[in-house]
């Protein structure tokens, strides 16, 4: 009888087992997801993690799906960059660009309903159900110009610097318009967002100095 007694015990142990490793797999997610605001179905893989447990956390309540690969905790704080976050995620080799990389660094009045966002000149166009994107194709060596990371909502975000994203303004005019680059000029110089040394050196690289030569002496006169 003890023996039959051991058995069955051990039977149901066996059997509660996958119950038991469930349930441990999405605790470990859900302190995955609180200690940053946006979490990636690749980092959970990386953590040695079943994205299964993703699954029954978003049945659960206990997560929500921002978007595809993204999940978050519901009701968290996020910031009024989140669109980018969740870009960036996504899309790793881009840049943030132009009229958002304005918003960022708050120089004018834009404000893009699509993320902007600079990639490889080769690279097949990132496929987003949400945000909307708009995507600007530049050379590698363009890419690693003047870039600066922002944290938003957990995740490092590559962003143009103030001075480059002005300069890449003039550059790209036939698609965001000169009005809309003269605003970036006049506002990011009058709010010191660039040095006119940084300005002149990004002008330069960016083949825009000639362009921009006018407007620069007219608003440092």
């Amino acid at each position: 009888m003890a023996i039959g007694g051991l058995g069955n015990r051990m039977s149901a142990i066996m059997k509660a087992s996958p119950a038991v490793s469930a349930t441990s797999h999405e605790q470990q997610v859900l302190r995955l997801a609180r200690t940053r605001k946006l979490l990636r179905a690749r980092e959970v893989t990386q953590h040695g993690l079943p994205t299964i447990a993703l699954t029954r956390l978003v049945q659960a309540g206990k997560l929500e799906r921002v978007a595809r690969g993204l999940y978050g905790i519901p009701g968290a704080k996020t910031s009024e960059h989140r669109s980018l976050a969740e870009v960036s995620a996504r899309v790793p080799k881009g840049v943030v660009c132009l009229l958002s990389a304005l918003r960022v660094h708050e120089i004018g009045t834009q404000a893009p309903f699509e993320v902007w966002i600079a990639i490889p000149q080769h690279m097949v166009t990132p496929r987003l159900d949400q945000p909307a994107i708009r995507v600007v194709r530049m050379s590698d060596a363009a890419l690693a110009e003047g870039v600066e990371k922002r944290t938003i909502d957990g995740v490092k975000v590559p962003v143009f610097n103030a001075a480059r994203t002005v300069v890449d303004c003039f550059r790209f005019r036939n698609k965001i318009g000169l009005d809309v680059a003269l605003e970036a000029l006049r506002d990011g110089w009058r709010q010191r967002k660039f040095t006119l040394d940084d300005l002149w050196r990004h002008a330069t690289s960016g083949r825009v100095a000639n362009v921009m030569r006018p407007y620069i002496e007219a608003i440092t006169a």
